[in-house]
């Protein structure tokens, strides 16, 4: 099965085969104030009042574990009363409480939908799960406003991620055995992934190049991601297969096609033979081309249904800034036979 167009506008833990790229900082701090209006209140409820967007349950979790804290003092009590003349801080951080997070309504891009599993087109700029800075407007969020029965599971069914500024393709189960089928899936690599990268530099040698290099931690800043040694680093083998489909003097359109699913892996793998994506500045690229975000599109997405075992494969074009690069730089493709 081949779909190429949206039909509609609109997990347990995840394993190591899955490209999960989003590494942003694990807490988010904010400042309190409290005013007039605060004074002699409990502490719980003055939060409520400051934070607004989380639940007042969600905010006693925080106050118990110690991510309070008033005129400097930690403050471990929902009961400890405020006073207008106090400041303080709180620390945002995942808890089973957060984990349980509102559903939204606003368009999901469903390329296909069936009683059993979703394809959705998620567009740059949305965050996948929530996180600290990005507690509203995910994905999640969406596939809970979308179908109540996504309550029922964990991550709401997201069996695999593309980080916030990448574009393309993602599939969401519907029930705990569909997704349970997909997780075993992805970790077997029969679940296939094709991504678009507008890279800097013109390709120069064959057109197809299989980049074999372990990816971890980069040693000098653990907010990112590096090809390392593994006798001297922790990390794990990656593979991608690389096909550059348009050249230039400027950059090049390259097809990227996963064989695992390291965190950052493509955008980690180009840059080290010297093509970093364009506008990706965490990994050497720069702003070029229009582009704002980082040049990585998931356009193809190839798998076995796990109830019918039909065999299908979608499609999506790249996005309208995307294409915009590639129409500046002259860089021309039939997607047709992508």
């Amino acid at each position: 099965m081949k779909n190429t167009s949206p039909i509609i506008s609109v997990t347990p833990a995840l394993t190591e085969a899955e490209a999960a790229e989003d590494t942003g900082p694990e807490v988010e701090l904010r400042t309190l104030s409290f005013s007039s209006e605060h004074h002699g209140a409990r502490l719980d409820r003055a939060l409520a009042d400051l934070v607004p967007e989380f639940s007042r349950n969600y905010l006693q979790q925080l106050i118990e574990l110690g991510s309070v804290s008033v005129n400097g003092r930690v403050i471990g009590k929902a009961s400890f009363k405020v006073k207008a003349s106090d400041s303080g801080q709180i620390e945002l951080r995942p808890t089973p409480q957060s984990q349980a997070f509102k559903a939204e309504s606003f368009p999901l891009d469903l390329v296909y939908q069936d009683e059993h599993l979703l394809v959705v087109n998620k567009p740059a700029g949305m965050v996948v799960h929530p996180a600290p800075g990005n507690w509203s407007g995910t994905l999640m969020n969406g596939l809970l406003g979308f179908d109540a029965q996504a309550f029922n599971l964990p991550r709401a069914g997201i069996v695999h991620r593309l980080d916030k500024d990448t574009s393309g393709l993602m599939v969401v189960a519907r029930s705990r055995a569909v997704m349970e089928a997909l997780v075993q899936a992805i970790a077997a690599r029969t679940v296939k992934r094709q991504y678009l990268a507008l890279a800097h530099g013109t390709w120069y040698g064959a057109p197809q190049r299989h980049v074999d290099a372990p990816v971890g931690r980069d040693p000098g800043n653990r907010l990112r991601m590096a090809v390392v040694d593994l006798n001297q680093h922790s990390g794990k083998l990656a593979q991608t297969d690389l096909e550059c489909l348009a050249n230039g003097p400027l950059g090049c359109l390259v097809k990227c096609t996963l064989h695992t699913g390291r965190t950052h892996q493509i955008r980690v793998h180009m840059a080290s033979i010297g093509h970093p994506l364009v506008a990706d500045l965490v990994y050497g690229g720069a702003l070029a081309a229009g582009m704002q975000r980082q040049a990585l599109h998931a356009a193809r997405l190839a798998l076995v249904h796990p109830v019918t075992s039909q065999p299908m494969i979608f499609e999506a074009k790249p996005p309208v800034d995307f294409a915009a690069a590639l129409e500046c730089w002259g860089l021309k493709y039939n997607w047709a036979s992508f």
